[in-house]
């Protein structure tokens, strides 16, 4: 199970390095791209949070989950902007991203260590 959330949470990564890339430049970010990354991350915590009560859990796995849904409330903070078209702060997707990619290397090396 972890595997898959791997697999959702680095397609998900990789519309995420999109929309970062919009925003960045000073562009509105799509907003069905927003929509599908944020769906993607959701999908990934729920596997998580599933495969958390079915399996053995080490602690690195928990680290993981809980920076997943602390990024996933900035995700949350950043599309409320989306939602009232107003510019979108660089520092908090910046922010968003390394909770993101941090979590994601703390889920992989789990992963490889179960």
């Amino acid at each position: 199970m972890i595997l898959y959330a791997l697999i959702i949470f680095g397609i998900a990564a990789l519309g995420g390095l999109i929309l970062a890339s919009s925003v960045l430049r000073g562009k509105t970010a799509p907003w069905a791209l927003s929509v599908l990354h944020a769906l993607l991350g959701a999908t990934g915590i729920i596997i998580l949070l599933v495969a958390a009560a079915s399996h053995d859990w080490a602690a690195q796995l928990s680290a993981a989950l809980g920076l997943f849904v602390v990024a996933a409330i900035g995700g949350s903070y950043l599309a409320s902007f989306h939602w009232r078209k107003i510019p979108t702060p660089k520092a908090v997707v910046i922010i968003h991203a390394g909770l993101a990619v941090t979590a994601f290397l703390i889920l992989l090396a789990g992963f490889f260590t179960l």
